[in-house]
Formats: C-alpha cells, sequence, structure tokens
C-alpha cells in the first residue's frame, strides 16, 4: 500500500495589508488570509488537483508547502518529517526531494543562460558528480522529456512554450526530485501542447514513482491527470474526492457551478442543465475581507434559496470538512 509523502495539516499563511499602515491606524484585519486553514495528503505515486478560482490561494499553499514562504502556522509533514519550521540549511537538503515546476518560465528560466548550463547548474548544485557524469546525466533528461538535444545551445527565448515546459521538468527532474508541485503546467499552450505535457507528466510518475500537486483552473486536464481533487474557495479548501466524483457528483454547490459551467460550455444545446444551483450572478467578493462563516454564502444560490439561513454566516457554525463516504469530503451546511 502506497506510504503518504505529503500530509498538511490546518496549514495558514497570512499576508500584512501593507495598506493599512497608511490608511487606518486601527484596522481590525491586519492580514490578508490567502491560505487559511487547509488540510490534504497526498500518497507516493498519486496526483492531487487543486482548483478554484484566480486569487483563491492555490500558488501560495504549493509555495508555502515547498517553504518558498514561510507558514503563519498549522504543519507540514513531508515523508514523515516536520519540515514546517526546519532550518535552512536542513531545508537546502530537502530540495532535491520537493521541487515546483513555475507557471511563468520565461522568468524561473535564466534568460542569459543557455539551456545545457542551466540543466547543468542544477545538477551539479544537487549532487556532487564531475562534468562527463554531468553530461550523461543531461541526456537521460532528455531523451525522459522527449527534448531534442540539438536544444541545449538554445536560450530560453528560442524555445516554444511547449518546449520550455519540458525543460522546467527537465530541471526538476535533474536535481531527483520524488514530490513535484506542478503550478499551472499547461496555461498558455495549444490544446495538442497540452495533451502532450500531461501525457509526459503521467508517464513520468507511472515511470518513477513521481507525486504531484497539480495547481490549475483547468477543470478537464484537472480531472484527467488528477486521482483526486481538492476544491479551493478563499483561502480553504471546500471539497476534496476522487477526480471522477467530484466532477460528476459535486456535492458543494461552489464546485457543482465550476463543473456545471464546464458542461455548458460543452454541450451548448442543454444550457439548462443544473440550473436549479447555478447562479445567474457571481457578484462581487472581497478575497482580502471574506465573510465569517461560510465564505462562498455570499454569492451562494442555495443559501439564497433557502432563505438566507443564520447558520451560514454565523462564525461559530463555519462549514469544516466532514466525510460522506467515498473518500469524499464536503464543507458544507447544504450539500447537494
Amino acid at each position: 500500500m502506497p506510504k503518504t509523502i505529503l500530509e498538511v495539516m490546518d496549514l495558514k499563511k497570512h499576508f500584512t495589508d501593507r495598506k493599512g499602515l497608511f490608511h487606518s491606524l486601527g484596522e481590525r484585519h491586519p492580514s490578508i488570509p490567502a491560505v487559511d486553514g487547509v488540510s490534504f495528503y497526498i500518497k507516493e505515486n498519486e496526483t492531487v488537483g487543486l482548483v478554484g478560482e484566480s486569487g483563491c490561494g492555490k500558488t501560495t499553499v504549493g509555495r508555502t508547502i515547498l517553504r518558498l514562504e514561510k507558514p503563519t502556522s498549522g504543519k507540514i509533514l513531508f515523508d514523515g518529517k516536520d519540515i514546517t519550521s526546519i532550518p535552512t540549511d536542513e531545508l537546502r537538503r530537502l530540495r532535491g526531494q520537493m521541487q515546483m515546476i513555475f507557471q511563468d518560465l520565461d522568468a524561473a528560466l535564466n534568460p542569459k543562460m543557455r539551456i545545457r548550463d542551466i540543466l547543468s547548474e542544477a545538477i551539479t548544485v544537487h549532487h556532487k558528480i564531475d562534468g562527463a557524469e554531468a553530461g550523461k546525466r543531461i541526456s537521460d533528461l532528455l531523451e525522459q522529456v522527449s527534448l531534442k538535444k540539438s536544444k541545449l545551445s538554445n536560450f530560453p527565448h528560442e524555445l516554444s512554450g511547449g518546449e520550455k515546459r519540458r525543460v522546467g521538468v527537465a530541471r526538476v527532474l535533474s536535481v531527483g526530485a520524488k514530490f513535484i508541485v506542478a503550478d499551472e503546467p499547461t496555461s498558455a499552450l495549444d490544446v495538442s501542447i497540452q495533451a502532450q505535457i500531461v501525457n509526459l507528466l503521467r508517464d513520468l510518475q507511472k515511470r518513477l514513482g513521481l507525486s504531484y500537486l497539480f495547481i490549475s483552473h483547468d477543470l478537464p486536464v484537472v480531472e484527467l491527470i488528477s486521482h483526486k481533487v481538492a476544491v479551493m474557495y478563499l483561502g480553504k479548501i471546500v471539497e476534496i474526492g476522487l477526480s471522477d466524483r467530484i466532477a460528476s457528483r459535486a456535492m458543494h454547490p461552489y464546485t457543482h457551478i465550476l463543473w456545471s459551467s464546464l458542461v455548458e460550455k460543452q454541450n451548448k444545446e442543454n444550457p439548462q442543465k443544473a440550473k436549479s444551483v447555478q447562479a445567474d450572478r457571481w457578484g462581487v467578493f472581497d478575497f482580502e475581507r471574506p465573510v465569517s462563516g461560510c465564505r462562498f454564502a455570499p454569492r451562494c444560490p442555495v443559501y439564497e434559496s433557502s432563505g438566507r439561513p443564520a447558520i451560514c454566516i454565523d462564525p461559530s457554525t463555519e462549514p469544516q470538512l466532514e466525510d460522506i463516504g467515498g473518500s469524499h469530503q464536503v464543507a458544507c451546511h447544504f450539500p447537494l
């Protein structure tokens, strides 16, 4: 049975609201709760998809797990070891095992370095090997990610979007990573190239036993690659379960609306599907100052149709993730 490689418990990351220093000395909420009590786990050789609207905290979750951001509170266990507050030198030794594929590879890849040097640097920083051995390792990496050897002499700006993604994958593999946070790895790519990258990640997972936290807003891609899907809203996970179950039997109104919107886009001849919970308007929300109780309540059609029950906005009854069977959890007072 696969062991748990990552466990996140009540993780919080709050950012200071710098504006408050100037426009309101008496600010009651001096921080922005980008991640506000997130818990989940990932097993070896498993992919957990993390979805939600822009600004909900997905990328911050990934960066905080890898300790690129210092957590405000909570606990992060990697391979059974608590890495929440380990010293920098000890964390540096773990970097070879846990890596991130960044969304903006133009910023992540040094524009002044050739691809050969980028990969060589990554290898030599984490492994004490000579030039010849590093060269062999680079050749193996190119074969693994299906990148032509001729690309080694190129600079990043000379590569296509898909080729840059392959370099990004090769770089995290070069240091021996077994857990990878993939932040929007298929964004800004043509559909055919997206499929190639997804197939590459799946193939590498099978061959190398990799584990992924796959962050994306592209629901079809997430559904395709993930074993489990966690749905995030304003810093919190509101639903988590097996991929096919989340896509076909969503229990949280927010999750249902996300996937119903996808279905309607794909099946325009049936635009009335799931209209009972489909909001006519999303409305305006403030991710810096989430409401008390259920954060989705101000935009929730179920809350409206139920007469705005007080339990939904009562701070003392904020909905928590509850197991409803079938490895499915939902945080909602009125699940569908």
